[in-house]
């Protein structure tokens, strides 16, 4: 084994990279359970990356859609498991690198030097959303056509492009089998060739500047700080919330696997009860909101412009938000956190509530 490990070592210099991981630290304090949320969002994707492929094995784009799931589903031996962790996966992945999102947001990781890793995690999360919102449709069952085909409707009010872009998507003028293997080809290639990337570039920038730690404990003097070695000892913690969340991903997926409706009919009617993924139900329920006070097609132009200057503003937040130290700026930028966090929220649960 001696000579295993340094013929491997003397190629591949692992002994270099263990002697960064034992000197790599973690700060400590009593926030420090917020740095495990990036470590459950990767697991989630990982979960999604293996299920994916297994599906895919499997899975027919176009006009055998519906029956390819259906046999995933009843036929194949352990397909309608592989489907339900895909789908559950997906979901904690999202509320995971929400829940992140905030956390970031909050511990002010934004700041120098950190930039480019709140970048980067932005448009991953943009990506992710895009994930899900492409993979909905593929089952193709009424439920996905009708959401799809009301989510597609939204981008026709983008002013000038707003038709061809949703066209493009489309591959026509309605949601038919050629829009399947579009958002297929979206799904199962470019998006993924366009993640990975950009998720090992915004793992390496949180290798190299490491843990943010929150404005609590700005004024502690930097000899005062308690931290912890990354290797073994946050590592382990990482691991083992790593197996907790593989867990609930299995009871969930073993408990409640996503239902298969009825074959996508254009002719028939919308399922009762019809709404977006959680995910998309704030957005959804604010522009229902702003088309009340503001009707028609300029409604919902206002509404989308709103999420857009909204995205850009919490987008640019390391550009106002400077300062090392609590300042009136920082107070602000924690005012309007909180103030998109309970839009959010409030919203979101608006819209179950009224259906």
């Amino acid at each position: 084994m001696a000579k295993i490990y340094d013929y491997i070592d003397e190629r591949l210099s692992i002994t270099e990279l263990k002697k960064f991981a034992e000197k790599k630290t973690v700060p400590h304090h009593k926030y420090s359970y917020w740095y495990y949320w990036g470590g459950i969002s990767l697991l989630c994707f990982l979960i999604q990356v293996v299920t994916g492929v297994l599906l895919i094995i499997y899975y027919k784009p176009g006009p055998d859609a519906y029956n390819s799931v259906r046999a995933i589903t009843y036929d194949i031996d352990f397909g309608w498991l592989v489907r339900s962790a895909h789908s559950w996966s997906a979901t904690l992945f999202l509320v995971s690198v929400f829940i992140h999102m905030f956390s970031v947001y909050f511990m002010k990781a934004y700041r120098k030097p950190r930039e480019f890793g709140w970048w980067t995690g932005m448009a991953l999360l943009i990506l992710g959303l895009l994930f899900g919102f492409s993979g909905y449709l593929l089952p193709m069952d009424q439920l996905s056509f009708v959401a799809t085909k009301v989510g597609l409707a939204i981008p026709e009010n983008i002013p000038v492009v707003g038709h061809t872009i949703a066209n493009l998507m489309r591959g026509g003028l309605e949601v038919s089998e050629v829009t399947v293997q579009r958002f297929f080809a979206w799904h199962a290639v470019v998006l993924p060739l366009l993640y990975l990337p950009l998720l090992m570039f915004h793992l390496f920038l949180v290798q190299k500047h490491g843990n943010a730690i929150p404005p609590s404990e700005e004024d502690v003097p930097v000899a005062k700080r308690q931290t912890i070695p990354f290797f073994p000892n946050f590592l382990m913690k990482d691991l083992a919330m790593w197996l907790v969340t593989l867990n609930v991903v299995a009871l969930l997926a073993s408990i409640f696997p996503p239902d298969l409706g009825k074959i996508a009919d254009p002719l028939g009617p919308a399922p009762a009860g019809i709404h977006p993924e959680w995910y998309f139900m704030s957005s959804f329920e604010t522009l229902k909101l702003i088309g009340r006070a503001v009707p028609g097609a300029l409604g919902e132009a206002v509404g989308i412009s709103i999420f857009t200057l909204g995205l850009v503003l919490w987008c640019l937040i390391p550009f106002y938000d400077t300062s090392t130290t609590s300042g009136k700026r920082s107070r602000n930028a924690t005012y309007f956190g909180l103030l998109c966090l309970a839009v959010l929220l409030f919203t979101t649960v608006l819209g179950y509530a009224v259906g």
